[in-house]
């Protein structure tokens, strides 16, 4: 049952973002807080892990990081897999972020008593928690939202994620001002993850009583068999989406290496200018600079655009989206433009991923079963993104050690897997239509046995 016969004040704010029907205010916005809130504790979590590993381990630690994060996943994906076999969905959500809150003590307690190694173990661990914590509510607002519901207002729940980006890189920032130590930046996380439960015990309440929802949610049991690495791999749907990801991060990790590089470059070149230059400054306040207008321009895409491309273009506008403006980012590259040019065209492509791109990873798990929602969606959006960078870095090697590329030859490089990606999800989007049409034939055919 609705909340309200017809729109009130908070449906048609909501209105300006996206098409909010009556009663689905109030659980849309717990949704979009939920996200806010763990976006602004894995910001500030991402700043602690900074001095942590480089304190104890170096840059050179800390550069093996990305590997380790793939091989303990391969086991963290089966052992999640099995946990949702056993509980059911309330279970699922408070132990999988209770245990997330118990690491944080663990990791304060460790950093406390100069733990061995304790860096580089929390680095990797902030990289498996940012990816499984964000995959792990996109499995449930799948769960809960239907495909026609999940069109319309999943632009509007991403909100938070892109507020909560950019609110949760300004409050790390404001906490260290403040002259709090690292350690105890780490409890702001868990306290915020705390909160972050409780609303989804809310949620979770509302649903039961079918409050904002047209019916009381009763699909909230323990999963079935077949751990996560197993459903993708038997799936071609699910296997599209996997290596669409894998190159959309292949691709654009290599551009923070074009861009990184040009930046560097710029930095030294006004240092042989100006010789009172400080080059480790510049290149902090240009990268301060960047990520906040990153953050903004993703903020307004999400807010006011990335709806109007899902009513008008539907899946087809936000998945192809981010290929179309990467091309544009490395044929620009390739053609040698300047520092500056540069800088905005990957402000574009940035932007593009962390609003329409982002949107169009969520909807694609919408004609999915609860078994992929969960499990394989949590190996999708860990093992396969964190293999990306694995891919990102062996890329950067080989063109950097043997094949003696240049930024150029890093574009022309990216333009190819472009193209790739433009094929590979042209194929997912066929494939999308496939089972959408199947699965909207079974939900309006009779049941076994009932009369024609």
């Amino acid at each position: 049952m609705t909340e309200t016969a017809r729109k009130g004040p908070l449906a048609r704010l909501l209105a300006l973002f996206s098409e909010v029907r009556p009663g689905e205010g109030v659980n849309l916005l717990l949704m979009a807080l939920n996200l806010f809130l763990a976006l602004v504790g894995y910001y500030v979590i991402k700043t602690v892990r900074e001095p942590l590993i480089l304190e104890s381990g170096g840059a050179e630690l800390k550069s093996y990081a990305s590997a380790l994060q793939a091989f303990v996943l391969m086991g963290l994906v089966p052992f999640y897999s099995w946990f949702s076999e056993r509980v059911d969905r309330s279970k699922l959500i408070r132990g999988v972020v209770i245990f997330f809150v118990a690491c944080i003590e663990v990791f304060y307690f460790a950093a406390k008593l100069d733990v061995p190694f304790v860096g580089l173990a929390f680095f990797v661990w902030v990289g498996i928690f940012s990816l499984a914590i964000i995959a792990q509510f996109w499995s449930y607002a799948n769960d809960v939202y239907d495909e026609e519901s999940g069109k319309r207002l999943f632009p509007v729940i991403a909100i938070g994620a892109a507020a909560g980006s950019m609110v949760g890189s300004r409050v790390a920032g404001w906490l260290f001002d403040l002259g709090i130590s690292a350690h105890n930046m780490m409890q702001v996380t868990a306290g915020l993850l705390v909160a972050h439960l409780a609303i989804y015990l809310v949620l979770e309440r509302r649903l039961v009583a079918g409050i904002g929802v047209p019916e009381p949610d009763t699909e909230r049991g323990a999963l079935s068999g077949g751990n996560g690495f197993t459903l993708v791999f038997k799936s071609r749907y699910l296997l599209l989406i996997g290596g669409v990801l894998v190159l959309a991060n292949l691709v654009n990790t290599t551009g923070e290496y074009i861009l990184s590089k040009m930046v560097v470059s710029k930095a030294e070149a006004l240092a042989v200018a100006d010789p009172t230059l400080e080059v480790g400054a510049w290149i902090g306040a240009f990268y301060g600079d960047y990520f906040f207008v990153v953050n903004v321009v993703t903020l307004v895409l999400q807010a006011f655009v990335v709806s109007r491309i899902v009513k008008f273009l539907g899946l087809r506008g936000v998945v192809l989206a981010l290929p179309i403006v990467a091309m544009g980012t490395y044929a620009a590259a390739a053609a040698g433009v300047g520092f500056a040019a540069m800088r905005w065209a990957k402000t574009a492509e940035n932007s593009t991923d962390y609003s329409v791109m982002n949107t169009a990873k969520a909807m694609l798990w919408l004609p999915t079963t609860r078994e992929e929602k969960y499990k394989a969606k949590q190996a999708i959006d860990t093992f396969f993104v964190r293999f990306g960078d694995v891919m990102a870095a062996g890329l950067v090697f080989a063109g950097t050690t043997w094949l003696g590329f240049g930024l150029r030859g890093f574009a022309a490089t990216n333009l190819v897997l472009i193209l790739v990606w433009i094929a590979l999800a042209m194929v997912l989007l066929k494939e999308y239509r496939r089972i959408s049409a199947e699965r909207e034939k079974a939900s309006t055919s009779p049941e076994e046995g009932s009369p024609e």
